[in-house]
């Protein structure tokens, strides 16, 4: 604290000090209660008045009672002690990484089908947190975390990764055969990829999503045929868009059916071609603050939850 007359250094020592004889009303009391003797404590009072250039207590007979100013004083003196102490707990809450600001992003469907459960459960376990949510496709989202302007990304098969960020799984889904829900298979209970060799596809801009395009690719392969009528969609719900309004069929991740379970139907893929999966990641810096780490252990528990 500084005044016209110079510098005033307020120790919290000495705020309690004055603070512990206006609750007492007695120096002796209140000396006893700070476990020292009265001089002592009659002189840091003394100080005190002498570095402010007021009076804040009345002395008498019957003990000591804070003058108009004392009482003012003694009023802000334990809202400033109250302040340092609640900067000094939040500073440490952060650093254990249970409050402060986390920066999320995500690519497309994941906030229908992930962040809801992790925005409760962020909510119920880590309730000093507050998420800021972005959403971007993968590479933004990527580029956005390895300069810092996010804290954290989730992914759906992260073509390449940069060596300066660090990639966790986090969820695991198998890849079906997406028709229109009256199409003539859609009440089949799964299906060889190549019983949609004679149908228009939706697929994956390889640019957008490479991984999720060259696994279609290859798979179709597999299957002897080459896809036909492509139109491109550079995320998932282009996708599925294609397939809810009847125009195309394709291959989409098995999470995606809880998005348009009236308009289309989702079919497991057997044969040599069903063990597609497709993977969601999170990735963060090494460096990523405390409570980058707390949410993603949040989200492991949140996954090892039984259904």
């Amino acid at each position: 604290m500084k005044d016209m007359a110079g510098d005033i250094a307020l120790s919290r020592r000495l705020l309690e000090q004055f603070l512990a004889v206006v609750r007492e009303g007695h120096f002796g009391r209140a000396a006893e209660l700070l476990g020292m003797s009265q001089p002592p404590l009659s002189q840091s009072i003394q100080r005190l008045e002498r570095m402010l250039g007021v009076r804040l207590l009345d002395r008498g007979p019957g003990g000591a009672r804070p003058t108009a100013a004392g009482r003012v004083f003694a009023a802000d003196a334990q809202r400033l002690l109250d302040l340092q102490t609640a900067a000094v707990a939040r500073a440490r809450r952060v650093a254990d990484g249970v409050e402060g600001d986390v920066r999320v992003g995500y690519v497309s469907l994941l906030s229908h089908l992930y962040l809801p459960a992790l925005l409760r459960t962020a909510a119920e376990e880590l309730p000093g947190l507050r998420i800021q949510l972005q959403h971007g496709s993968s590479g933004a989202v990527a580029d956005l975390v390895r300069t810092g302007a996010l804290d954290l990304g989730f992914l759906r098969d992260p073509a390449r990764i940069s060596t300066d960020l660090v990639s966790t799984v986090v969820a695991v889904e198998r890849i079906e055969a997406a028709v229109p829900r009256g199409h003539h298979l859609a009440g089949a209970g799964g299906i060889e990829l190549a019983r949609l060799r004679d149908e228009d596809f939706a697929m994956p801009d390889p640019t957008a999503l490479p991984v999720l395009a060259e696994q279609v690719h290859l798979a179709c392969h597999r299957a002897g045929f080459t896809p036909r009528g492509v139109v491109l969609a550079d995320d998932l719900s282009g996708l599925l868009s294609y397939v809810v309004a009847g125009l195309c069929v394709s291959l989409l991740p098995e999470g995606a059916r809880h998005l348009a379970a009236e308009d289309a139907a989702f079919l497991p893929l057997r044969g040599d071609t069903g063990d597609l999966r497709t993977t969601v990641q999170a990735v963060r810096r090494p460096d990523a603050d405390p409570a980058v780490t707390r949410l993603l252990e949040a989200v492991a528990r949140l996954r090892s939850r039984p259904a």
